[in-house]
């Protein structure tokens, strides 16, 4: 938790230490009140615009009893200091525009929880994930900063890159699709134009996934040509 000593002040603030009227004096609730309404709002209407579902947590890091800040007859304003989306550690800026406008940088978190597939059980790299493999549970998802797959779907059935531990955070970085295509593999070449198709007999040069682009042997004229991965045993070349 960032503390509170660290609550910048902008160059026209000060800060008075000394006994006073409290009357006078911005509460230090009242700074913090300002920053989670504004927070609540921002962030309900971040997963609006993006259309990103979940559930937050807003906690506004304490600040000092000491600070003074003279009692605004304005509202006081609040807008983000933080670039980016408002997620994970984040600065608001309130501001009194007042006759003695001041102005305070006030820290805090915003959490969002989210639905991301992880893993059941430690696998080995190369492992092909089935559905008991992989499971949704709630997280954080503002430290996945590699990113998360928000459904099941994006990850069955795929091969993993690396090792995993149990409760894994999978990300893209883990997973490509399997080959279907085999290094060696007698394959249909499927030749089109048009509405036209033929189909000639060839030889898989090297694995490939779905869609992917692979060397092939046409054992008709012994070309070597690069066609795409279509399925199991089938590779396409356009005319």
């Amino acid at each position: 938790m960032i503390r509170s000593f660290l609550i910048t002040l902008a160059a026209t603030t000060s800060l008075v230490l000394c006994s006073a009227n409290a009357d006078e004096f911005t509460a230090p609730e009242e700074l913090i009140g300002a920053t989670q309404g504004f927070l609540e709002f921002t962030v309900e209407d971040y997963l609006a615009t993006s259309q990103t579902a979940g559930r937050y947590e807003v906690s506004v890091n304490d600040i000092d009893p000491r600070l003074k800040m003279p009692k605004c007859a304005e509202q006081l304003t609040s807008s983000m200091a933080s670039p980016g989306a408002p997620i994970g550690r984040v600065s608001v800026r309130v501001r009194c525009e007042g006759a003695a406008p001041w102005t305070v940088f006030v820290p805090a978190n915003v959490k969002l929880f989210r639905d991301v597939a992880m893993t059941t059980r430690p696998m080995a790299r190369d492992t092909i994930l089935g559905a008991q493999d992989v499971v949704m549970r709630e997280r954080d998802v503002g430290p996945l900063t590699q990113g998360y797959l928000t459904s099941l779907d994006q990850a069955v059935g795929l091969k993993l890159t690396r090792p995993t531990v149990s409760d894994q955070v999978l990300t893209g970085a883990f997973l490509e699709q399997p080959p279907v295509v085999s290094k060696g593999d007698h394959v249909v070449i499927i030749a089109r134009t048009g509405a036209l198709a033929v189909r000639m007999p060839g030889e898989a040069l090297e694995k490939g996934a779905m869609s992917q682009q692979i060397g092939v042997r046409n054992l008709n004229s012994m070309r070597v040509i690069k066609a795409r991965v279509t399925g199991p045993g089938e590779v396409e070349v356009s005319m």
